[in-house]
């Protein structure tokens, strides 16, 4: 059993409040993210998750296990937990195989053991053919594979990973978060992954932590994340989004500077902030087009053609409207004409 209990847990260095009574529960088997800029605490909260940081207070426990407390504090190497860092930390005197049996090899595993331990989780993360290469003779990706099987071999019921994929090339990155995500749905263990990238974690994750200033924003589904963000921060972190000031009026929004209006029949009145996903807008160049939530007039300023998309900016009375459009409507749109921008949805959060 590897539920993670977390308990009005606090972490302070000096003067500094890094983490403010963070509570959450990580479930069995359950693969969460904490995501956040840089120095928002994520990292702290995973080394005291880790052992490698103290709590100044509140509880942790692993399974019914308390292991940092007021009065208790279990070390890392008690605590059944594989963890892999930014950094690969590979042994370069070591081949692949003898990086990989090293904790059992300090455990005084029996020779036949590490063995069948090694070849199992070298056929598992891909790197079977490989064994008794040097790690000078990998590259980034398999380094980091090399980690990944060194942290599972113990078999952890918790791993913890650190912004393990931040040093790989974007095309790897991606590649390598399915095999991770693979790799924990196969062992069954139960995955704490801090990232600044959301994209990994909205491929990877059952639910995402999002912190900011070492305080939760939000604790959902990926998919609950970037539909209904709870806030600004979270709006505007997790994915692209226009904002736009405004006043609620007569079942309109009023928007601040653009001359127009959107309807609106929700629960805030007076002043309020749009938020709208660049890819909850349909361009048209017919005037009598209509969308479920509302139409804005303006100027296409430019387009930048990415293959897949066509990410466009509108001018809308001086202010800037980010549209992701379908690839095709770059051969058929042209810079400088009117267009139409029919909404699909919006939020609407009150003006602080």
């Amino acid at each position: 059993m590897s539920e993670i209990s977390i308990e009005k847990v606090t972490k302070n260095f000096g003067n500094v409040e890094v983490i403010r009574e963070f509570t959450g529960i990580i479930h069995n088997r359950e693969f969460v993210s904490l995501l956040g800029p840089s120095g928002c605490g994520k990292t702290t909260m995973l080394r005291m998750i880790a052992g490698f940081e103290k709590p100044t207070s509140g509880e942790i426990r692993i399974g019914d296990k308390v292991v940092s407390s007021a009065k208790i504090f279990v070390p890392p190497e008690r605590r059944g937990i594989g963890m892999v860092f930014q950094s690969y930390a590979v042994w370069p005197h070591m081949t692949v195989f003898e990086n990989v049996a090293y904790p059992l090899k300090i455990a005084k595993f029996s020779k036949t053991e590490i063995k069948a331990r090694v070849e199992k989780i070298l056929d598992a993360v891909h790197l079977e053919e490989y064994a008794k290469r040097m790690p000078s003779q990998l590259s980034g990706g398999q380094q980091q594979r090399v980690a990944l099987g060194r942290a599972l071999v113990s078999e952890p019921k918790l791993l913890l990973l650190d912004e393990p994929l931040s040093n790989l090339d974007a095309k790897l990155r991606e590649s390598m978060r399915f095999e991770i995500k693979d790799i924990q749905r196969n062992f069954g263990i139960t995955v704490v992954y801090v990232t600044h990238d959301q994209g990994e974690a909205m491929a990877m994750s059952d639910h995402i932590y999002v912190l900011n200033g070492g305080i939760i924003q939000q604790v959902a589904a990926p998919s609950e994340i970037y539909r209904n963000p709870a806030n600004q921060f979270v709006a505007d972190f997790v994915g692209k989004v226009n904002f736009f000031k405004g006043k609620v009026s007569e079942g309109k929004i009023k928007l601040s500077g653009l001359g127009q209006s959107i309807p609106y029949h929700g629960p805030y009145t007076g002043r309020v902030v749009v938020a709208i996903r660049p890819e909850n807008i349909i361009l048209s160049q017919d005037d009598s087009v209509s969308a479920p939530a509302g139409v804005l007039e303006g100027t296409l300023l430019s387009m930048f053609y990415l293959g897949d998309i066509n990410d466009c900016r509108l001018d809308i009375n001086g202010k800037i409207l980010r549209v992701i459009a379908e690839s095709g409507s770059f051969d058929t749109l042209r810079e400088g004409q009117k267009i139409m921008a029919g909404l699909k949805e919006f939020l609407v959060y009150e003006d602080a």
